[in-house]
């Protein structure tokens, strides 16, 4: 069982901004990626459309984890929508701001099971898959830890993580790395201006 949090993470992981690498470049990786993590059946392969889907997913969730770092962000995560019924009767995810309206085209649906409720996917395959990382964006609302999902702050990094920290102050992936990177930038920033100042 992937934990939702690692999950969502994962997912906004699978392209690597600073180095430009992507793990769902095609297709055919998009459903490799999808069955390493049990998501998919092995039988299952992905379209185009599958593949685009999947893209305005993953950086909508990074824009949307973007957003946890905004000062008041709805500090229990609850965005400004929640799930909603179409005519058939089966609940999707309304957009909030930040996540994709390809989310509508996610339909879930509440299974009850011995352990509780579970949101399964309706769709079977590719779109099934996609719709599982759907349901876990909304686990992490359910179980308060949505609100600690970020992406770093380094507009060259933008890594997806579970801030841990008491508070939620963590702004970088690495403070070794990333968070020396930015503060050496700034402090760069303000001597440029001095060194002006002394010689005109």
């Amino acid at each position: 069982m992937n934990n939702p949090s690692d999950l969502v993470c994962d997912f906004v992981n699978s392209y690597d901004v600073e180095s430009g690498a992507d793990a769902i470049p095609s297709p055919a990786a998009l459903a490799a990626w999808l069955g390493r993590r049990g998501l998919i059946g092995p039988a299952d392969t992905a379209g185009d459309d599958d593949l685009a889907a999947a893209v305005e997913l993953r950086e909508s969730l990074r824009a949307a984890l973007r957003r946890n770092h905004a000062p008041g962000h709805a500090p229990d995560g609850d965005p400004d929508g929640a799930p909603t019924g179409e005519p058939g009767g089966e609940p999707t995810v309304a957009p909030w701001p930040g996540v994709p309206h390809s989310f509508a085209g996610l339909p879930l649906r509440m299974t009850l099971t011995t352990g509780g409720p579970v949101l399964e996917p309706v769709h079977t395959g590719v779109p099934g898959g996609l719709a599982r990382i759907a349901a876990a964006v909304l686990d992490t609302r359910a179980d308060g830890t949505w609100p600690r999902l970020k992406v770093c702050t380094e507009s060259t990094c933008q890594w997806a993580f579970v801030d841990l920290s008491k508070n939620r102050s963590r702004s970088w992936c690495s403070m070794k790395v990333c968070g020396n990177r930015t503060k050496t930038r700034a402090y760069r920033a303000r001597r440029q201006p001095e060194a002006g100042s002394r010689h005109p």
